[in-house]
């Protein structure tokens, strides 16, 4: 499997509704992506601990099969669409790739 993990820091001055949205939107866009097995979003869960980093705003894990599907994923309209509609809000993007052994 191909784990693709993606951490979203948003603008300054972001609106509450502009996150909600881009949380939906992964549900809405991403996750019919064909190959995409898995799709988990959310806000960051607040642990208290020194070794988490709790500062990113919407947090995304997507599961395919390999490192050809997520190719495919990177490239598939509703990607595309997706970045279009919410790449505006975006400060800075975090990505952790990895296969499972």
């Amino acid at each position: 499997m191909f784990v693709h993990a993606v951490y979203f820091w948003l603008k300054p001055g972001t609106s509450a509704a502009a996150r909600e949205r881009l949380v939906d939107d992964c549900q809405q866009y991403l996750a019919r992506v064909p190959n995409v097995r898995h799709l988990w979003v959310g806000k960051p869960a607040m642990t208290p601990r020194s070794v988490v980093d709790n500062t990113y705003d919407v947090g995304l894990l997507v599961v395919l099969d390999d490192a050809a599907a997520h190719d495919a994923y990177q490239i598939h309209p509703l990607h595309l669409d997706f970045v279009a509609r919410n790449g505006p809000v975006f400060g800075r993007i975090q990505i952790y790739d990895f296969q499972s052994a």
